[in-house]
This record gives structure tokens, sequence and C-alpha cells, in this order.
């Protein structure tokens, strides 16, 4: 079994910051790309940011110099921080990662819970 775990999130004023962490746990043999997505009320899920095996980062064109995604390779973690933050970053936060559980030769997606991230004064 693998599961996602988020943290951090919560209410933080416009221009504030706030980080976010995802740690999978679990038998897990090796793990691809990592990514946060969000979905704002009356929204679609969309993509935040991605972080390939390599390092290799992409942003979404609202996030960009804004947010920064990172991964703890050796503690299966995902994490975003979130700078200058928006009333309009205002959402529910869902962590991704693409996992080979260790029975397994397949890769299968994996989502965190979500955690909602509110931007208001």
């Amino acid at each position: 079994q693998v599961q996602l775990v988020e943290s951090g999130g919560g209410l933080v004023q416009p221009g504030g910051s706030l980080g976010l962490s995802c740690a999978a746990s679990g038998s897990i043999f090796s793990i691809n790309d990592m990514g946060w997505y969000r979905q704002a009320p009356g929204k679609q899920r969309e993509l935040v940011a991605t972080i390939a095996s390599d390092g290799t980062t992409n942003y979404a064109d609202a996030v960009k110099g804004r947010f920064t995604i990172s991964r703890d390779n050796a503690k299966n973690t995902v994490s975003l921080q979130m700078n200058s933050l928006k009333p309009e970053d205002t959402a529910v936060y869902y962590c991704k990662q693409i996992i080979r559980p260790r029975d397994s030769t397949a890769m299968y997606q994996y989502w965190g819970q979500g955690t909602q991230v509110t931007v208001s004064s």
C-alpha cells in the first residue's frame, strides 16, 4: 500500500507565504514525476508545478516567479513554497506522485488528500 500525506496550508494574507509538503510512504520501489495541482470552487483542477526525477521543473504561468517546487528523494517528499500569495491562489492543493510499488513493474498515479489554502485579508 502506498499513500501520500500532505501537510501545510491554511489562511494567509495577500502578499504572504505558505509552504506545503507531501510525503509518500509504503512499499515503494521508485518515484518518477512529482507535482502539485489545485482546484478552486467551481473550477477544474489545474496544474501548479511539477518536478521530474532529474530535477527539471515546470510551472503554470500564473505562479511563475512566486512558487518554488522541490523534492527530497531520500524522504519521498515533494514541497511547494508559495510566496507573494494572491486571493486568486485560494484553492484546495493536491500533490501527485508517479510511483512504482515494490510488487509491480508498472507506474501508478497517487494523490494526496488535499489541503486548503486561503488567501484573504
